[in-house]
C-alpha cells in the first residue's frame, strides 16, 4: 500500500513547516526502521511529505514515526495534514511534482526538488521499486504539463515573485546594492532574475564559505565572514536563500549607529532603507530585523498572500495531464501484478500444446497443419483469460485470478515474472 502524509501551506502554519524542515533526513530512515518497505521524504520552503510503501503500518503508525523523527508532538500536528492513500498517491504527486500544488501554481522549482528526494532516498537507501516508480513517472508527468499546457507561462516562481513585489520599493535596479546570501541552486535562479530587471552591483556571501567559488563562476564579488555585517549595512536590498536550520541574518548585522537616510545610507531604495527578502526554510532571517528603523522585511509567509489566481484554463489542462497520467501508472502496475499469474497460465498452455503437437508429429503430420492449427487454437484461447487478468487487476480484483489459477490447474505463480512473455501472450493471441 502507498499512502502519503503532507503538510502544506494549505493545511499548516509557516512556524510548523519551519519547523518540519529543519531534519527531514531522519524521518525517511525512521519510517523504513519501524517497518515501511519504502520511503522517500520530500521537504520544501511551502510543504513537507512523506511518501511510504508499508503493509504493516498504519496512518497512525506513520504519523507516530514522523513525530518521532522530527521532535515534534503529535498533538501539535494535529489538523495541520492530510494522508492520501492509495491510488490518490500518485495524481498528488503528479500535481505536486508539476507545481499544481504550490504557493505560486506552476512553478518549476518544485520539479528539481521532487528528484533531489528520490536521489536522497535512493543514497539513504529507503526508496522502494514502487516509489521508484511513483518518481520517475511524476517526472515524466511533470515535462507533459510542461509541454503541452501553458501552466509554468501563466504561473511564476517564488523568486520572480518575491522581486515583483519588491518593484513597488525600488525606483532603480541598477542603483540598488545587492548582497545574495546563500549558493545554492535558488541563489543561481535569484541572481539570474535580478540580473533580468537590470541590478548590477551585486555580492554574496555563504555561510558555509562557498562565495568565493559561486563568485567566480558567476562574476559577482565574494564576501568573506569578517565583512559580513558591514556589507549588510550597506546594503539596500538583502536576499536570504541559504538551507541552514538557524537565522544567518539578524539586527547584530544590520544595526548601525543611525537607521536614518544620510549621505552614507545605502541608495537605490525610496528614503535610503533596506529592503530584506527572506527566501529561506527555515526561515534564514531573524523576524526582529523587522523592528530596525528603515528595514522591510518580505518573507515567505507574506509573499504566499500575495500568490496571484492562475489563469483557471492552464491549471484545468494541467490537471487533466496529471489524472491521465495517474491512471497510466495505475493501469501500468496493475499489469504488472498479474503478470506472473499470466505467465503460469501461459507456460502450462504452452507446455501443452508442445506435448500435443509432438505427439501429433509422431503420427504424421508432415505439413504441419495439426501444429499451425493447435498455435492458433492456444493463442485464442488464453486471449480471454489474459485480458480478463487484466480487467480484474485494474478493479483492484487481481487476487480473483490468481485464486482462480490455483483452483483449476493448481499453479501457483512464480513472484518476478518478466513483462516480456506477456507481449508474447498478446501476440501469439492473433497467430
Amino acid at each position: 500500500m502507498l499512502l502519503c502524509v503532507t503538510a502544506s501551506h494549505k493545511t499548516a502554519s509557516f512556524d510548523l513547516l519551519e519547523r518540519l524542515s529543519r531534519h527531514p533526513e531522519t524521518v525517511a530512515p525512521t519510517l523504513v526502521e519501524a517497518g515501511a518497505e519504502g520511503a522517500v521524504v520530500l521537504s520544501t520552503c511551502n510543504r513537507f511529505e512523506a511518501y511510504v510503501e508499508t503493509d504493516d503500518l498504519d496512518t497512525g503508525a506513520v504519523l507516530e514515526v514522523v513525530a518521532q523523527a522530527t521532535g515534534i508532538p503529535s498533538a501539535d500536528l494535529d489538523g495541520s495534514y492530510r494522508v492520501v492513500e492509495d491510488r490518490r498517491v500518485a495524481e498528488h504527486l503528479f500535481a505536486v511534482a508539476s507545481g499544481l500544488e504550490s504557493v505560486v501554481s506552476g512553478e518549476g522549482e518544485i520539479a528539481g526538488q521532487v528528484r533531489r528526494a528520490l536521489t536522497g532516498a535512493r543514497k539513504d537507501g529507503t526508496t522502494s521499486p514502487a516509489l521508484e516508480r511513483l518518481f520517475q513517472r511524476a517526472s515524466q508527468a511533470q515535462r507533459k504539463v510542461k509541454n503541452v499546457t501553458a501552466l509554468q507561462r501563466a504561473g511564476r516562481s517564488l523568486v520572480r515573485l518575491s522581486l515583483e513585489l519588491a518593484d513597488s520599493r525600488i525606483a532603480d535596479w541598477a542603483a540598488e546594492r545587492v548582497l545574495l546570501v546563500g549558493t545554492g541552486s535558488y541563489a543561481a535562479v535569484t541572481l539570474a532574475t535580478l540580473r533580468e530587471r537590470g541590478a548590477v552591483d551585486i555580492s554574496v556571501f555563504s555561510p558555509s564559505g562557498r562565495a568565493e567559488l559561486f563568485a567566480k563562476k558567476h562574476g559577482i564579488r565574494a564576501v568573506s565572514a569578517s565583512e559580513y555585517a558591514a556589507t549588510a549595512q550597506r546594503s539596500s536590498l538583502l536576499i536570504t536563500c541559504t538551507s541552514v536550520s538557524e537565522p544567518v541574518l539578524g539586527p547584530e548585522q544590520l544595526q548601525r549607529p543611525e537607521r536614518t537616510a544620510s549621505a552614507g545610507c545605502p541608495a537605490g531604495s525610496a528614503g535610503g532603507s533596506q529592503l530584506v527578502i527572506d527566501l529561506g526554510m527555515p526561515r534564514n532571517v531573524d523576524p526582529a530585523v523587522a523592528q530596525l528603523e528603515g528595514v522591510a522585511l518580505l518573507d515567505l509567509e507574506t509573499i504566499r498572500l500575495h500568490a496571484p489566481i492562475e489563469e483557471l484554463q492552464a491549471t484545468d489542462a494541467a490537471r487533466a495531464v496529471v489524472r491521465e497520467a495517474a491512471e497510466d501508472f495505475h493501469a501500468a502496475g496493475s499489469r504488472a501484478a498479474v503478470t506472473p499469474a499470466v505467465v503460469a497460465l501461459r507456460t502450462h498452455i504452452f507446455e501443452l500444446l508442445e506435448a500435443e503437437i509432438d505427439r501429433a508429429r509422431r503420427r504424421g503430420d508432415e505439413d504441419g497443419m495439426v501444429e499451425q492449427a493447435m498455435r492458433h487454437l492456444a493463442g485464442v484461447l488464453l486471449h480471454t483469460p489474459t485480458t480478463r487478468a487484466h480487467e480484474l487487476a485494474a478493479d483492484g480484483r487481481g487476487d480473483e485470478f490468481v485464486t482462480a489459477l490455483e483452483t483449476l490447474y493448481g499453479l501457483i505463480p512464480e513472484s518476478g515474472a518478466g513483462e516480456a512473455a506477456v507481449s508474447d501472450i498478446a501476440a501469439s493471441d492473433v497467430a
